[in-house]
């Protein structure tokens, strides 16, 4: 059997589609026969990158959405449904890193991570878990970071804090789901995004940016990552997948 064969005509889900790890992603499973559902704030660039993607042949789907707002994420589920009948796979891929220490009290910006980076998770779970236990099948794909697994002080502390809660939410999905559905944690080291821009202290800001520009690996890489779990027959399910360039210690 050519695994490869299990991605095309699956319908996929990706929030914060509109550049970075999941425009990478939609990139790939289009070209591997996915039908996609793309979702960020940034309509403009998602109907660019669909565009694109339909002229190539893929069929594509685009909601404007939030994450942070559970509204918002319902909505991206019901468009799935409306346009393609199921879900069979959910990349909760939006997210967002403002580091700064925590003597910065950038308080506003711990908020929006909590709101982002966890309860954007939770909201995607919610959207499609109901649907996928009905159906008996699926796949819930959850972006986390190398920092889910050590604290990333003295800049990251809050950050670290959302992706450990990122992988104790996947490690309790995969343990409550059902038989036949799948729960995958991808957690990235420095990878070309937008992450590396998301700070707006100065200090940290530039210090992040040169790491990132000196050693971040392409997007593609973690999507290639991400198609390798989906791929996989149904009865197999890849819990995780670390994977960070090769001269990154933390």
């Amino acid at each position: 059997m050519n695994v490869q064969d299990n991605i095309r005509d699956k319908v996929v889900i990706i929030t914060g589609a509109s550049s970075g790890l999941g425009e990478a992603t939609a990139r790939l499973l289009a070209q591997r026969g996915a039908r996609l559902v793309l979702a960020a704030r940034r309509k403009e660039r998602l109907d660019q990158l669909a565009a694109e993607l339909r002229g190539a042949g893929a069929q594509v789907s685009v909601v404007a959405a939030d994450v942070s707002r559970r509204a918002d994420v319902d909505a991206i589920a019901a468009a799935a449904l409306r346009d393609f009948g199921r879900i069979d796979v959910l990349v909760n891929n939006a997210g967002i890193m403002p580091l700064s220490p925590l003597d910065k009290l950038k308080v506003d910006e711990w908020e929006r991570m909590i709101d982002v980076n966890i309860k954007g998770v939770l909201y995607g779970i919610a959207a499609v878990l109901p649907v996928m236990r009905e159906s008996g099948r699926g796949h819930v794909i959850n972006l986390s970071s190398v920092a889910g697994f050590k604290v990333f002080a003295p800049i990251g502390t809050v950050y670290s804090a959302t992706k450990f809660a990122v992988r104790a939410i996947s490690e309790g999905l995969r343990a409550e789901a059902s038989a036949g559905i799948r729960s995958t944690i991808i957690s990235p080291g420095a990878a070309d995004s937008e992450l590396k821009h998301n700070s707006s202290d100065a200090d940290t800001s530039a210090g992040v940016k040169a790491f990132y520009e000196a050693n971040q690996i392409p997007a593609d890489a973690v999507a290639r990552a991400i198609a390798y779990a989906i791929e996989q027959p149904d009865e197999v399910d890849i819990n995780e997948i670390v994977i960070r360039p090769t001269v990154q210690e933390f």
